[in-house]
């Protein structure tokens, strides 16, 4: 699959702005994403959210939750780490802050 462009947009219903950075890799069922995403438009203008969700080997979004077997922790991790924002709000979110 091919890399996603980065930053790229999104729209929700309470606004709409870009993603800038997503930690993804191939799992051997689908692609675990962990996207940062920061709205420039509506009641949520000004703020950023991290999104866990995945995709289709063919790039299709998956409505259903982001399940990760242990096999694929490494795989993520090393996604993680190419991306020092999410890296930074997921050691906030583990209580280990750099």
């Amino acid at each position: 699959m091919p890399e996603p462009k980065i930053p790229r947009p999104f729209e929700m219903h309470w606004g709409g702005g870009q993603i800038v950075e997503e930690a993804r890799f191939e799992g051997e069922h689908t692609n675990p994403a962990i996207q940062l995403m920061r709205f420039e438009t509506g009641e949520a203008a000004g703020t950023q959210t991290l999104r866990f969700c995945h995709f289709s080997h063919r790039g299709q979004f998956q409505r259903s939750p982001m399940m990760l077997s242990e096999s694929e922790i490494d795989g993520l991790r090393e996604a993680v780490a190419a991306n020092p924002e999410i890296r930074r709000l997921l050691l906030r979110i583990a209580g280990a802050e750099d």
